[in-house]
């Protein structure tokens, strides 16, 4: 690796503004630019990087430093800086500086003359010396004067530094000056010349996580993507966005081999956490040590207690008077070490967590034990219940005592907290501190406890793998202790639900019978309950008939046993498991049970599983009425409380809404931010619906090749438990076939859908099976009243998007029978509840449009006006096509679109290939027959031949087996 990065990361805007003043100094509008920023925010690599830039334009450069290291030097910048023009011979002769190049002796040692002028302390003399130097240096090219460190700069150079300020206009110099930020002369002298316009003020900021990542692969001269994510969190967290701590931190790591390079690139060996580095240790200890004793002291207190720190219990540990304390903190604040917590009172904070760490590692073993002891003792008096974060905070100082036992029972009830809050990434962190601290046979049971919460707890973080290795090694992680029965239950019960969530509902299953087999017989109800629930869960989805009253069965006893145990967690699951399984049946019923489900979620303060059932109400919502709202606002309370499957899920019922909208840009924008994270999480469920609606976008926008790969994709993730399969016969293949106008394949598509799904309860209910399989059937005159009737009387027919298929057959059927006015109605009805679905409003009214026209019902020619209109411009031309035909079949004006050569691909248009040739030669790569071509393009067979023999000409092909093959390539390319 490098010591430091070679690129400035972050500094964007400051490097633009900068450019723009060298730019303007070259022009001779001259000016003062003043870097301002904590130390090691990268003031000087800024600087450097401006002197880079003023090189290579060919601008003199001169550079400067104070320094409080050695005896105070006055004028040592300005000396440092023009010593540079003496040494590289460029000094200007005596006729260019007249009578000011003695007076530049007080600066210049060899400038100086023996018996020259005596120009006494007249500073404004001395600064037109310098002024007209610099100037003289850049009258070819532009000057650049860099002064680092004026806050170490003597009086006397300020002097100077002011005057340059103000006079610096029309002249080639560009004066930049670092100063760190803190109450010194230089930081006023740079505030007033901002204000008076005399010069410029860019205060740096902190690196944000991405730059911290960017900074970091610049060092290791890697790709921010190949760094390790542990690394980087741990460079984030530790420099709080200082340069100079990251690039420290990053070099002690691999000085210590803990970050190493190999052929897969770096990674990490062993434990993560660096020794503060020797350089920002030093310079903590020396800036906290002249504070004195009693300031010393105080601040290793307040590093014991952590990074932030509550003065309350500082001064319970240092007995200190509230005088003499305060005193000492605000003497801390002027060092720039610690600065108060805005949010918080009575609460400071170090400036960077580094300094916090650097004075823990300068105490003493027992001396920091000791100060962990009393502020953990200070906090206990102080706060007897530990609300809040001072759960955490005593657990961390009994940890840093000695008290392991009682860190591990604190961590793992601020763990228990979290997982209530919502939190359960917080909840994971902690969780795994209490695990970790907990050794020996004699807290088994304790430690048993805190892996099945943290089971929990990684199954709505999205940890799969975590929670699946967890149990496999729970021997290991037990010390080979023995389990209470029902401890042992507990912990296969906990798995079994995150199998559930991962959609191994075989491997689930498996945990549901190992948890049966350790309880026996004789369980009490308070096991059993909760082995009922997930059973019942993992039962929808597994093998077998009768599903769905078996799930059923299990979830009405465990609510049974669940209400006699009075145990909320399980008698909400039930409750919302009873709600999807009823759904099928009755939604005013399904909305019932999750409304029940939600009452007992909010009367327990049980965040996730409020949730879980507010998602539910709102699938129930977007399934009744098509109304999305419900997502989004439950996608932010998910967020919230850190339910991550949970959120994923949600992401994917807005993307299927999307897409069922026709909002085809919204879709695919959705998928492409949430894919990688499901797939990287082996969230296998939410990946295989998110894979479902990208099939579904493909489909509706007629691209049967991007289907096709789709569908390829969906079927690596897919298992014999999926779900999803049948919508993508349903709402993905049989559109398709249909935007096509072939509607025989549509109907294929379809029967096998309905052949996939026989005689199993589904939690899809908009594949087809109640409405569009209905509609096309009675388009056909395959199917009349008794068939509608039946899909009627099923519970989903009365779902939104359904609605509109069945609604449209019945005006079909009416239609045929001559009640005009009642099909009239019903087809409104259908429109209505077809507005906000986009394209298959359009192809729905398309295919009515044939038997509305031969039954004299609606209004087919604006239905197939705008359907033609719709389709031209979504690039659907079978539609289109069949649109202005069956217009042209009604006697109604049609369009001339032969204009859309636009459409045809440049290849083929540059052989002359028509609009009309362009659909037919797309139809050839199916190879298609004559008849069947001029059936999808209702143009006659005849026109159809004269088209191929025009296109075998242009392609120059032989016959009309190449002609085909000529298409797919040049379709396929296209593609």
């Amino acid at each position: 690796m490098v010591s430091h990065s070679p690129l400035v990361i972050g500094r964007d805007r400051e490097v633009a503004e900068l450019t723009r003043a060298i730019d303007a100094a070259r022009a001779s509008r001259g000016g003062a630019v003043f870097l301002v920023g904590e130390a090691g925010i990268g003031k000087s690599r800024l600087a450097s990087e401006a002197a880079g830039i003023a090189f290579a334009a060919g601008v003199r450069v001169l550079r400067g430093r104070g320094s409080t290291i050695g005896p105070i030097v006055p004028f040592r910048p300005l000396t440092e800086a023009l010593l540079a023009l003496f040494r590289g011979g460029h000094l200007p002769d005596d006729v260019a500086l007249g009578p000011y190049r003695p007076i530049l002796g007080r600066l210049i040692p060899d400038l100086q003359q023996p018996g020259g002028v005596d120009v006494g302390d007249s500073l404004i003399v001395l600064g037109e010396a310098v002024l007209r130097l610099v100037t003289l240096a850049g009258r070819s090219h532009g000057c650049m004067l860099i002064l680092e460190d004026l806050q170490h700069a003597d009086a006397e150079t300020l002097a100077i530094v002011e005057y340059l300020t103000d006079n610096l206009a029309d002249l080639p110099v560009l004066l930049v000056a670092t100063i760190r930020d803190e109450p010194c002369a230089a930081r006023d002298l740079a505030r007033l010349a901002t204000q008076r316009h005399a010069a410029s003020m860019m205060t740096l900021s902190r690196l944000t996580a991405a730059d911290v990542s960017r900074l970091a692969a610049a060092c290791l001269e890697a790709k921010p993507e190949d760094l390790p994510d542990e690394v980087v969190d741990r460079l984030t967290e530790d420099s709080a966005g200082v340069p100079f701590i990251i690039e420290e931190v990053l070099h002690q790591l691999v000085s210590d081999g803990v970050l190493v390079k190999g052929a897969a690139g770096w990674r990490v060996i062993g434990t993560l956490r660096p020794d503060v580095p020797e350089t920002v240790l030093r310079g903590v200890i020396d800036r906290v040590g002249q504070l004195g004793p009693q300031g010393s002291m105080l601040l290793s207190v307040a590093a014991v207690l952590g990074d932030r720190f509550p003065l309350s219990v500082v001064g319970q540990v240092t007995a200190l008077d509230q005088r003499s304390m305060l005193s000492h903190l605000r003497a801390a604040v002027a060092a720039q070490i610690v600065a108060p917590d805005d949010e918080s009172p009575d609460w400071y904070a170090f400036r960077h967590p580094l300094m916090a760490e650097a004075l823990r590692s300068s105490l003493p073993p027992a001396d920091r034990a000791e100060y962990s002891r009393q502020a953990s003792a200070a906090v206990k008096a102080l706060h007897p219940d530990l609300p809040g974060e001072w759960c955490q905070l005593v657990a961390t100082l009994q940890a840093d005592s000695g008290d392991i036992q009682g860190a591990a029972t604190l961590f793992a009830e601020a763990g228990r907290r979290a997982l209530a809050d919502g939190a359960s990434e917080s909840s994971v962190k902690l969780l795994d501190r209490a695990n970790t601290l907990l050794q020996g046979e004699s807290t088994a049971e304790s430690k048993a406890r805190i892996l099945e919460t943290l089971l929990y707890a990684l199954a709505e973080a999205g940890q799969v793998d975590r929670a699946r290795m967890l149990v496999d090694t729970l021997d290991e992680q037990l010390n080979g202790a023995s389990l209470s029965p029902g401890t042992r239950a507990a912990l296969h019960t906990r798995l079994a639900n995150v199998y559930y969530l991962a959609g191994l509902f075989a491997e689930g299953m498996e945990q549901v019978i190992a948890a049966r087999e350790v309880l026996g017989s004789d369980a009490p109800e308070e096991h059993t309950a909760a082995i009922d629930v997930i059973a019942a869960s993992l039962t929808r989805h597994g093998r077998g008939d009768n599903r769905a009253a078996e799930a059923e069965a299990l979830a009405r006893r465990a609510i049974a046993s669940a209400e006699r145990g009075n145990s909320p967690h399980v008698l909400c699951e039930a409750w919302l498991i009873l709600g999807e399984l009823a759904r099928d049946r009755s939604m005013a019923e399904s909305v019932d049970c999750f409304q029940r489900g939600l009452k007992i979620a909010e009367g327990h303060r049980l965040p996730i599983w409020r949730v879980y059932a507010l998602v539910l109400l709102a699938v129930n919502s977007w399934l009744s009425d098509g109304d999305p709202s419900g997502y989004q606002r439950t996608l932010d309370e998910a967020q919230r409380v850190g339910a991550v499957t949970l959120g994923y899920t949600v992401q994917g019922n807005i993307a299927m809404d999307a897409a069922l909208r026709g909002d085809f840009a919204k879709t695919s924008h959705l998928i492409a931010q949430y894919k990688q994270d499901v797939i990287r999480l082996r969230l296998r469920p939410q990946l295989r619906y998110l894979l479902m609606v990208q099939t579904i976008l493909a489909a509706h926008q007629g691209k049967r090749s991007e289907m096709d790969q789709a569908i390829a994709e969906f079927s690596e993730w897919q298992d014999e438990h999926s779900h999803e399969f049948p919508l993508v016969l349903g709402l993905a293949r049989a559109f398709c076939a249909l935007l096509e106008e072939n509607r025989g394949l549509a109907r294929d598509e379809l029967a096998k859908m309905l052949a996939a799904t026989e005689g199993l309860p589904s939690n899809y209910h908009l594949a087809g099976r109640h409405g569009l399989c209905l509609f096309l059937a009675v388009l056909e005159q395959e199917a009349g009243w008794s068939e509608y009737q039946a899909v009627l009387s099923d519970a989903q027919a009365a779902m939104r998007w359904n609605r509109q298929f069945v609604r449209l057959a019945e005006a079909v059927l009416l239609g045929r029978e001559g009640r005009i006015e009642e099909a009239n109605a019903a087809a409104a009805a259908a429109q209505q509840d077809s507005e906000i679905y986009g394209m298959v409003r359009h192809i729905v009214l398309r295919l009515a449009a044939e038997a509305a026209i031969a039954d004299g019902w609606g209004e087919p020619i604006a239905w197939l006006r705008r359907a033609e209109e719709y389709f031209h411009q979504l690039s659907v031309p079978a539609v289109a096509g069949a649109c202005r035909s069956l217009l042209r079949h009604a006697g109604a004006s049609v369009k001339q679109r032969r204009t859309g050569i636009d459409q045809v691909p440049d290849d083929l248009r540059a052989i002359g290939v028509t609009v009309r040739e362009h659909e037919v030669l797309q139809l050839l790569v199916e190879r298609l027959t004559n008849k069947a071509i001029a059936n999808r393009l209702h143009i006659s067979p005849r026109t159809v031949e004269k088209h191929v023999a025009s296109l075998i000409m242009k392609a120059d092909v032989a016959d009309r087996v190449e002609l085909s093959d000529f298409a797919a390539s040049a379709y396929g390319e296209a593609q």
